[in-house]
């Protein structure tokens, strides 16, 4: 029970970088962006390059996966999501953009980076018990850092002018131009904040399990996930389905064999949403 508390912890802390990318970039343009998972894919890439093959430390590499799908983050928000968010009628058209960005940046790691599992070295050496658990001294690095980053992404929410900027627009985007904020610089400043930290939960997940090219659809899917379970565009909401997620992923992985885990999490979800389709701290729709 111990082992599978740690292991909980380990995914959860993780999980919740990937939900508040999503979140911040859905509560600020009212956007899925089925991309996420393919930009985490990149971080992971981009830490297996820069860490595992050219021998620079992690702590390098993992500001240089935050600022490369950062920079993606923001190129495809100034120069494809701004435009079709402005002048679209049908949230479809933001939806399929989004697919489609999806499908290429998959792609183009699999002509570029190939179909072969990578992994990385540990990040640093030892293990540690935890009662009758083990917890090696690399996850409980990864714990650290994602909680450090989850702390300062809600102290500049809550207390930077571009953090409140960005909760502003979340509630009224209308009302916030008018105010004299800057929307659209908001707005690439959300979407490559978002980005950034699908990158790191990307170099942060490499180290636990690898990466590949194709894994950006199932942590795209583990987004969803979450953000439905906790509530679209709640940060505390992605937070909360993080934990959730990455505990019943412990859970199912230590006493369920084989692909059940997750038929189990899915038909939870879909009798989930029956009851509550706002998620847990999501407000109904009127």
């Amino acid at each position: 029970m111990e082992q599978i508390i740690v292991n909980g912890v380990v995914l959860s802390a993780t999980y919740a970088l990937v939900a508040l990318g999503i979140t911040l970039i859905f509560s600020i343009m009212n956007l899925l962006n089925f991309a996420h998972g393919q930009i985490l894919m990149i971080g992971g890439f981009m830490v297996y390059y820069v860490y595992g093959v050219f021998g620079l430390p992690y702590a390098v590499a993992l500001p240089v996966a935050a600022v490369v799908t950062g920079l993606i983050g923001f190129g495809f928000e100034v120069l494809l999501f701004r435009r079709v968010v402005r002048v679209a009628t049908r949230e479809e058209n933001s939806m399929l953009l989004a697919v489609g960005t999806a499908l290429l940046l998959e792609n183009l790691a699999l002509f570029g980076f190939g179909e072969k599992q990578r992994g990385v070295p540990s990040i640093v050496g030892g293990v540690y018990r935890v009662g009758a658990a083990f917890l090696p001294a690399g996850r409980l690095l990864v714990v650290l850092i994602a909680l450090a980053l989850i702390v300062a992404l809600l102290l500049f929410v809550q207390y930077t002018r571009p953090g409140r900027a960005m909760r502003a627009l979340a509630q009224d985007r209308e009302v916030t131009y008018l105010m004299g904020v800057d929307v659209e610089r908001i707005s690439a400043l959300g979407f490559a904040l978002g980005a950034g930290l699908a990158g790191i939960a990307g170099g942060l997940l490499v180290t636990l399990s690898g990466v590949n090219a194709g894994i950006g659809t199932a942590l795209s899917t583990k987004a969803f996930i979450m953000i439905m379970i906790g509530g679209a565009g709640v940060v505390a909401g992605a937070i909360l389905g993080a934990v959730v997620l990455g505990f019943a992923e412990a859970v199912g992985y230590a006493l369920i064999p084989g692909s059940t885990t997750y038929l189990l999490i899915f038909v939870g979800l879909i009798l989930f949403l029956v009851l509550r389709p706002q998620g847990i701290m999501g407000k109904p729709q009127r």
